[in-house]
């Protein structure tokens, strides 16, 4: 072996390639400034979408070329471009404001000490912020012991800003912070989305077993439940902020004590990492807020939000009569939270985030209006929104494209269905599914995949999860394949009570891993009510088998989850019963409902079930709901899948659900009708090939 073949030379090449790489990354970003300076001369918009899209199109083309994956590939330059706006916005507000953000000697409070969450999202928001004239270095922080006190230091002008925790997705809104807002005199200039991802810190060798103290914050408690019910024999001890957690625990030097906090801490305080993201749900943010002594203005090319609180009148109707004023200007509302009025009993203040700028002719009209309709209001700041999002391609279009121009077209004309002349009546039991309640199509958004919204939209997968490496290989054919949404099954009604029942919430744990690692979301079935909070917290999409789709208990309880809902047909269900059953679900408040057609029993033995493909027009035009066909279960065998699919694309159906599997003889449920994989790429390319007016 030669020495350019050991680990350490590899590695040395390793290293000089990723300093190539931040060295190119950094001149990227000096002429994306220079792009922002012509731009700005020329008031043109910060963003060319068209211009993303096909960077991101080239981008991917080349990297399958040189056999990068093309998820791989959009991950990165989805984060390029994300940085290319944000310099280009950070230069325009540094133009309109007469100066950076960031100056050469800019102070910020925060609540804690350095390590804390508030500490780390103080230095993310600024870490960019900076202009390439500004010199002094990093800006220096200032702890607190209390959020009152950092406010104070902003107010009095011992320091420029502060950064505050505002809300959790776990806990909501954090109400030491409203009530701080409204008496203090700061504006908000900005805001920072934190993955908090709280771990258990402690001695290095302690063991779970054997803690008798955590040391956490209130908010780490709620975030941290469930793991926390997990060791009922430990005292909760609260601290102020989790970074003085983490010291007490290094200071106690104790195996029997730990922390709640984060793994910069660990680092900070020379602790170990004991159990990592221990939070109740995978994905826990905290929406932090950046305040300064004066507003500072927003470039109207920049997306924006605005906050405001307000006191409505003590009558009835006051708070719908105040919000439909945003309706009215078309202004989209993201925050509503209500407070407590001191002294007044029984009244609230609302605090209110919406889309807009301040300075727009939209948002002063509706602020003019808003005054005369409340009691009291108030402008807490108006700054850029700290979301960029992200410019979506299909990775297979280029390739579909291409595949297009060497073969016709198949076009099929589907007629728009008019509208029913008469009302269903209360007689027929349902009324929110209907067109006269509802004239406009429902849009259902699963993590930016639209179900709905004219694009026909393939949801695949295997019927069961069985193993890791199967949801694994069937997530990345799917993905690479055009899929949208991934399904497997992990609860399975099986007629014999001997066949496989599925693999139950580690099935779960597998598909979600699944689908995360591909970017795509994910769908499987419950079967009772106490299995639907749980599945839910973790699947995006909830499924309603045929065998349960008059399971009324279960059709309230889907009804009262955020997530969206696919309703399969019973197989003797008549239409009107399938809207009836529906109606179940939006009565309980969940509007985000889509419905699929997945072949009724009839006297044909032929195939599985009698696929009503005429169920999708009579569905759309009685409904505004999306209409979905499965041709897998309403085949039966494999071979029979691909038409009925095609079939319900030209129908006019939203999409299909179907079925595929690596080795479909070893399958553990319905392997006779999962397509093999070969078969479901050639699907997906007939599909692409029929275009539907």
């Amino acid at each position: 072996m030669t020495d350019t073949n050991t680990i350490p030379a590899i590695r040395s090449e390793i290293d000089k390639l990723d300093n190539e790489l931040i060295s190119l990354l950094a001149k990227r970003k000096s002429l994306t400034r220079q792009v922002v300076e012509v731009k700005d001369a020329a008031h043109s918009s910060v963003r060319d979408i068209s211009r993303e899209e096909q960077l991101l199109r080239e981008r991917i083309s080349e990297g399958r070329s040189h056999g990068l994956d093309p998820q791989f590939v959009t991950s990165i330059f989805h984060e390029v471009i994300a940085e290319g706006v944000r310099t280009q916005q950070d230069y325009l507000q540094e133009k309109l404001n007469g100066a950076p953000l960031l100056g050469s000697a800019t102070s910020v409070a925060f609540q804690g000490i350095e390590g804390s969450f508030c500490h780390l999202a103080g230095r993310s928001f600024l870490s960019s912020k900076s202009s390439p004239n500004t010199k002094g270095g990093e800006p220096s922080f200032v702890g607190y012991p209390t959020h009152l006190e950092a406010v104070r230091a902003v107010e009095s002008g011992a320091c420029d800003y502060a950064v505050l925790p505002i809300e959790n997705t776990t806990s909501g809104g954090i109400n030491e912070v409203y009530d701080l807002l409204l008496n203090s005199r700061v504006s908000i200039v900005g805001e920072e989305k934190v993955s908090t991802k709280p771990c258990l810190l402690g001695s290095a060798g302690a063991a779970l077993s054997h803690l008798e103290r955590v040391y956490a914050t209130p908010l780490s408690v709620s975030e941290c439940g469930a793991f926390l019910a997990s060791l009922p024999e430990c005292r909760i001890e609260f601290v102020a902020d989790s970074a003085i957690g983490a010291k007490r625990a290094r200071q106690s030097g104790s195996k029997t004590e730990a922390a709640i906090a984060s793994v910069e801490s660990a680092e900070m305080f020379g602790l170990a990492v004991l159990k990592r993201d221990i939070a109740s749900h995978d994905e826990s943010f905290t929406r932090f807020i950046v305040i300064a002594k004066q507003p500072r203005k927003v470039d109207q090319r920049i997306p924006s939000k605005t906050a405001i609180v307000m006191h409505t009148l003590n009558k009835p109707g006051a708070l719908v009569e105040a919000l439909s004023v945003f309706r009215d200007h078309g202004i989209n509302l993201t925050k509503l939270e209500s407070r407590p009025v001191p002294g007044n009993s029984w009244e609230e203040m609302f605090y209110v985030d919406f889309v807009g700028n301040l300075e727009s002719e939209r948002a002063k009209a509706a602020i003019a209006e808003l005054t005369k309709l409340v009691r009291f209001i108030k402008v807490l700041g108006c700054f850029p929104a700290c979301d960029v999002e992200p410019t979506l391609v299909d990775t297979t279009e280029a390739e579909a494209a291409s595949s297009q121009a060497d073969s016709p077209s198949c076009s099929v004309e589907v007629r728009e269905p008019a509208a029913p002349k008469a009302a269903p009546g209360k007689d027929k039991g349902y009324k929110l599914v209907t067109r006269e309640y509802k004239e406009s199509n429902t849009v259902i958004d699963v993590g930016g995949v639209k179900i709905g919204d004219g694009n026909f939209l393939v949801i695949a997968g295997p019927c069961s999860v069985e193993s890791r490496d199967q949801i694994m290989s069937c997530a990345r054919e799917a993905r690479n394949h055009g899929a949208k949404i991934l399904r497997g099954g992990v609860f399975k009604p099986r007629t014999s009570p001997y066949s496989f029942q599925g693999m139950g919430y580690e099935g779960l744990d597998l598909l979600v891993e699944a689908g995360r690692s591909v970017g795509m979301p994910v769908i499987t079935e419950v079967m009772t009510t106490e299995d639907v909070e749980r599945v839910a917290e973790k699947a995006d999409i909830i499924q309603i088998g045929a065998r349960n789709m008059q399971n009324f208990s279960l059709l309230k309880a889907v009804g009262q989850i955020r997530r969206p809902v696919m309703l399969k047909r019973g197989m003797s269900s008549s239409i009107e019963e399938v809207l009836q059953a529906t109606e179940y679900i939006l009565a309980g408040g969940n509007q985000q409902v889509f419905l699929c057609e997945r072949g009724i029993r009839t006297f044909e033995t032929a195939t599985r079930g009698t696929l009503d493909i005429s169920a999708v027009p009579v569905l759309k035009k009685r409904t505004h709901l999306p209409v979905f066909i499965d041709p897998s279960h309403a085949a039966g065998v494999r071979d029979l899948v691909a038409p009925l699919a095609l079939a319900a694309k030209a129908v006019g159906a939203d999409g299909i659900i179907v079925e595929f599997h690596p080795e479909p003889e070893k399958a553990l449920s319905d392997g006779p009708q999962a397509l093999r994989f070969p078969q479901f790429e050639k699907l997906m390319e007939d599909l692409r090939k029929i275009q539907v007016s």
